[in-house]
């Protein structure tokens, strides 16, 4: 199924790519299913949404909290069944520069949000989606889902799993008419990005970011990753000999502050 989505469901919708991407598909014969963790900035974005002319419901919920998750997402395709689903909400964080390592709960923090928390986001709704034949299912990533970057191991981690998850689904939902897209989008501006102390090489704006998402989504695309040196880099990386893709990467320093 492509554009025009007339229910749209986005998590990680209280800020950054999910905000902007909420408020891009907003829009007078749209119905909206917005989640996000912090409920002040997910109602700025609901309140931009709905003076768009969309239909909003928006619920303050943590994509750990899978009972709760699955329990809402399932009320609201009762009354909006679901066409579009943009499994978005993330976070980042990562060790110390000098650090020999990276804390377990740091990195299973993030693989519970990044990982799991998309998995229990897909889950309830693609049997919905295939039985009713029509669909899309969007998983977002990033580019350090094509090789593990040494000071966020835990977040390569958490990204490479969702994009094979996602390249996993696609086929097996092929058949019963759901597509699904797969994002690895490289720097863009966003609360998450405040808090990287490094180099930030071709970045976008949040609102350039959600424009090409979107466009790619809308056009059925099955991946969109971007900006193509970045992509190139990373996959050059991975496709090397390991003691080459460690060498480049390995003075690629930054550090994530906390959230």
């Amino acid at each position: 199924m492509r554009a025009p989505y007339r229910t749209v469901v986005i998590t990680g919708a209280s800020s950054g790519l999910g905000a902007a991407l909420a408020l891009a598909y907003a829009g007078p014969q749209t119905a909206l299913g917005l989640i996000g963790r912090n409920r002040q900035r997910l109602d700025a974005t609901a309140a931009g949404c709905a003076a768009a002319g969309a239909s909003v419901e928006s619920a303050a919920i943590d994509v750990t909290d899978g009972a709760a998750l699955a329990a809402w997402l399932g009320e609201f395709d009762r009354a909006y069944p679901v066409e579009l689903l943009i499994a978005n909400a993330g976070t980042s964080a990562g060790p110390d520069a000098d650090s020999p390592g990276e804390p377990a709960e740091l990195t299973l923090r993030q693989i519970a949000i990044n990982l799991v928390g998309a998995v229990q986001t897909i889950a309830p709704l693609a049997p919905l989606m295939c039985r009713r034949g029509r669909g899309r299912i969007v998983a977002v990533a990033s580019i350090a889902a094509y090789r593990g970057l040494p000071y966020s191991p835990g977040y390569s981690a958490s990204k490479a799993g969702l994009r094979a998850y996602a390249e996993g689904l696609r086929p097996l939902l092929a058949r019963h008419g759901v597509g699904v897209t797969v994002v690895c989008p490289g720097f863009f501006s966003s609360p998450m990005t405040d808090r990287w102390e490094g180099p930030t090489p071709f970045l976008a704006t949040g609102e350039r970011a959600a424009r090409r998402v979107k466009r790619g989504i809308d056009r059925g695309r099955a991946r969109i990753s971007f900006p193509w040196p970045l992509v190139f880099g990373m996959r050059f990386c991975d496709l090397a000999p390991a003691w080459l893709g460690d060498a480049i990467l390995r003075d690629f320093r930054f550090h994530i502050r906390s959230a």
